[in-house]
């Protein structure tokens, strides 16, 4: 039986990766991440299956992003019952993330069943718990970067740093079919250079197959430090005019980004002083984690943490851990930041906060990571002029400001310079990018002579 790839998720969105590699002996699977959209549509495709979970033999994954990770529980109660191979600081996150989420989905369905009680209409349920969440990371083990571990009878993985969050992977098979030995890279998601915290990704040489994401496939990032002065321009516009400042950010590395440029503006007096807080019960966690797992990170960042100097202790910024204590937020009128989660505004306590103070015109939703297709942080992004929040439509009136310098995927430069040195390729995978992105990014590559293919949704390719 020849090697075959299977792409069950993250093809033509950037939402929900996972990928089968089958072999004669074995099946293993690249991520199990969640798809993320609308609720409908979100709890079919997370809950239905066109293979058999009990069958893998390994899951490899890159990192702790939920559209990554977070359908693993959803994996394990359809019978998924293999070890989760990844570095130890992902282990470590997916706790937090994995919990978060399950916790999220808890009180997102307690909500809606309010209204839906109201209107007569069915009841729901999440797609697992916060107990079923902790449940499953029982099975996640650590394997160090660069380190050749085998995780079937005929497939060994290697992880490289990707550059793109606290521990996430570059993963290398190593897949023995008969004589001959198949070599596949999976650089999804892959970082940029000279970003704070962390290392450059890393360049795998020796490969036969590449899957690449494409998530910015036509787009070039301006630098990071640009994010640093849209920062500013955005919050001393509407602090003039005694709005607040929203921001949607993933509670992991996209919100240490922003407190870490916070924190230099304000040393800087470049900035008003107000108050900073960040509404998630995730902060501390993770930056507990940002500190114990240091070996992850760039020089700089080592040194400022082992020095007892730590970006993320401002003077004015404030944890909120406790939901009465966010709803409070909503009852102060005075200029303020806020950021919470979810990134692409689809759960979490960023709907509370957007539904509370999106219709006054004095604040201002400060976009700064990727917004998929169908989900309300596109939506807004897109300015549209009404959108719906919990079945309850609410007029867009705040500012929204975009800043896509901070995002943590490689543009399209960098992926093509990526590719350069990986070459020479026997096929590159173009996945995780909307449909524009990775056809723009497929025609770059076709016209420099490579052979690169964009798979459909459960499409299946065989590797010679």
């Amino acid at each position: 039986m020849p090697v075959k790839i299977k792409f069950l998720g993250g093809v033509r969105t950037v939402t929900g990766s996972s990928h089968l590699i089958s072999t004669d002996k074995t099946d293993i699977l690249l991520d199990g991440g969640l798809y993320q959209g609308r609720r409908d549509e979100f709890y079919i495709r997370n809950t239905t299956f066109n293979f058999n979970p009990r069958i893998i033999k390994a899951l490899v994954l890159s990192h702790a992003h939920i559209d990554h990770s977070g359908n693993i529980p959803s994996l394990i109660k359809k019978g998924l019952r293999c070890k989760v191979y990844t570095t130890s600081a992902t282990k470590d996150l997916c706790k937090l993330m994995l919990e978060d989420s399950g916790k999220i989905q808890e009180e997102d369905v307690r909500y809606v069943n309010k209204i839906n009680r109201r209107l007569g209409l069915p009841l729901r349920k999440p797609l697992y718990t916060k107990n079923e969440a902790s449940q499953a990371t029982h099975r996640f083990r650590s394997i160090s970067y660069r380190q050749k571990f085998c995780i079937a009878k005929d497939i060994f993985v290697t992880l490289y740093d990707a550059g793109h969050i606290l521990g996430s992977g570059i993963a290398v098979l190593d897949i023995i079919d008969g004589t001959k030995e198949i070599r596949l890279g999976y650089a999804v998601d892959l970082g940029r250079k000279n970003l704070p915290f962390l290392n450059d990704p890393h360049v795998p040489k020796g490969l036969d197959y590449l899957i690449l994401e494409s998530t910015y496939g036509t787009r070039l990032h301006a630098p990071i430090q640009e994010a640093k002065i849209k920062l500013r321009e955005a919050i001393r516009r509407t602090v003039e005019r005694k709005g607040k400042i929203l921001i949607p950010s993933f509670a992991l590395e996209r919100t240490q980004e922003v407190l870490y440029f916070l924190n230099e503006l304000l040393k800087e007096k470049a900035i008003p002083s107000i108050p900073i807080y960040v509404d998630s019960p995730l902060a501390i966690d993770i930056t507990g984690l940002f500190k114990h797992h240091a070996g992850f990170l760039n020089e700089k960042s080592q040194a400022a943490i082992s020095s007892g100097a730590s970006p993320f202790e401002l003077l004015n910024l404030r944890f909120i851990r406790e939901q009465r204590d966010s709803k409070a937020l909503n009852l102060e009128k005075r200029p303020m930041i806020i950021i919470a989660g979810s990134g692409m505004c689809e759960s979490g306590r960023m709907l509370h906060h957007l539904k509370n103070n999106m219709e006054d015109s004095r604040n201002t939703i400060l976009v700064v990571g990727y917004m998929a297709k169908d989900t309300l942080g596109r939506r807004i992004v897109e300015r549209m002029p009404v959108v719906r929040i919990f079945g309850i439509e609410h007029e867009l009136n705040a500012e929204v400001v975009i800043i896509n310098a901070f995002s943590g995927h490689a543009d399209k430069n960098e992926l093509v310079d990526f590719v350069g040195g990986c070459l020479p390729l026997k096929r590159i995978f173009l996945v995780h990018g909307d449909l524009d992105e990775s056809q723009a990014l497929y025609e770059t590559l076709a016209q420099k002579g490579l052979n690169v293919y964009l798979p459909q949704k459960d499409e299946e390719v065989l590797l010679d």
